[in-house]
């Protein structure tokens, strides 16, 4: 075994920050009221409070599977580098 202490990857990593942005965007977008209680502009025939709202459902949903496959993809990153870890200290014991 090495006397080395075990270096671990950072919590906070720009990918987790990109990934923390597309699933708050949304709740700040619908909490922030003021910005969309209007009726102009209306877009075929539906009050932009309306539509807006609607927008957000389906921006949402491209946020949110944004977020999960850059997850997945930081997960197995993490893991390999755990991986490649563990395989450097069976080759220098």
């Amino acid at each position: 075994m090495s006397d080395l202490p075990e270096v671990k990857p950072p919590v906070v990593t720009p990918v987790r920050v990109v990934i923390a942005l597309c699933l708050l965007a949304p709740f700040v977008a619908m909490l922030w009221v003021g910005s969309y209680a209007k009726t102009d502009p209306a877009f075929i025939g539906v009050p932009f409070f309306y539509w807006y709202q609607m927008m957000w459902v389906f921006l949402s949903t491209v946020l949110t599977v944004v977020a999960h496959q850059l997850w997945k993809r930081d997960q197995r990153t993490r893991a390999s580098a755990r991986g490649r870890a563990s395989t450097e200290e069976g080759a220098e014991a």
